[in-house]
């Protein structure tokens, strides 16, 4: 994942990972907790096809593209603000979702922004 700051560079994208630490690297300092987040619906013509499939029984891709674009969309935006907040990382990234009404879902990609430093090591050809 990368994004577009001085922070960020294109030889060290923006570090993403569901786990505390990442390996070779120092924290130098922890800046906050950092999100992002989007709204989606489905339109009406979409909730009816996902209806009339749903009594066939299967899986509705036009549900499941929607999920993953909000996905996708959500860490997007959660990695622009880690960015802006000076970050170069983001440690224990987790989603969540929440229901709005009934054709409405909030995506929500969260975790903790910091910024690390790479600890020397071996150079690599």
């Amino acid at each position: 994942m990368q994004a577009s700051t001085e922070n960020v560079t294109a030889s060290r994208p923006m570090i993403v990972t569901t786990t505390e630490n990442i390996p070779d690297t120092r924290v130098v300092n922890t800046i906050g907790q950092v999100f992002g987040l989007t709204v989606r619906s489905r339109s009406l013509g979409g909730n009816i096809a996902a209806a009339l499939k749903s009594l066939a029984g299967g899986e509705i891709r036009s549900y499941v593209k929607l999920n993953e674009d909000a996905r996708r969309q959500a860490l997007d935006r959660m990695v622009q603000n880690a960015a802006a907040m000076g970050a170069n990382a983001v440690t224990m990234m987790r989603f969540d979702s929440t229901q709005m009404g009934r054709s409405m879902a909030e995506i929500v990609a969260y975790g903790t922004a910091r910024l690390v430093e790479w600890l020397p090591g071996p150079s690599t050809p």
